[in-house]
């Protein structure tokens, strides 16, 4: 079976944010599991969101909804590790685009995992995607745009 690459340009990093592993986090292999690890993309996810001054879900019924995820493993965590999370997003196209993180320890500055959560604009009370609004598109001016 083939290995999922995942590789991002170094400029289109806009945002960084760290999170702290907790026991919790952690599975019977003793190392950070893989749904807590979806759960601290998520946060990082809506912390960007925040810091951009976009909501997930608008008082006018339109926000953005996450259509799919991909993640690459590259070292293990674990309880009360430091992760660095390193938001930015790249090819946009006229309904949403991909939101991406490189997650590091910087207290060896390994990397842990890369991933790209896919996005789409949608309006809640219509229950359809929806253009993406230029006002998005507009705060990150590096970003490429797939015809």
């Amino acid at each position: 079976m083939a290995r999922l690459q995942l590789h991002f340009p170094e400029d289109q990093y806009y945002y960084s944010t760290q999170l702290t592993v907790r026991v919790t986090d952690i599975n019977g292999a003793n190392h950070l599991g893989n749904d807590s690890m979806i759960s601290m993309i998520s946060e990082a996810r809506a912390r960007f969101l925040y810091e951009f001054g976009i909501r997930e879900t608008a008082v006018t019924g339109s926000g953005i909804i996450v259509t799919d995820l991909a993640t690459t493993y590259k070292a293990e965590a674990h309880a009360r590790d430091q992760l660095l999370f390193e938001v930015g997003v790249m090819d946009f196209n006229q309904y949403g685009g991909d939101i991406t993180f490189r997650i590091t320890r910087p207290a060896d500055q390994k990397l842990i995992a890369m991933a790209k959560s896919g996005f789409v604009f949608f309006d809640y009370r219509a229950g359809r995607v929806v253009e993406m609004p230029e006002d998005f598109r507009a705060k990150f001016a590096r970003v490429n745009y797939l015809a």
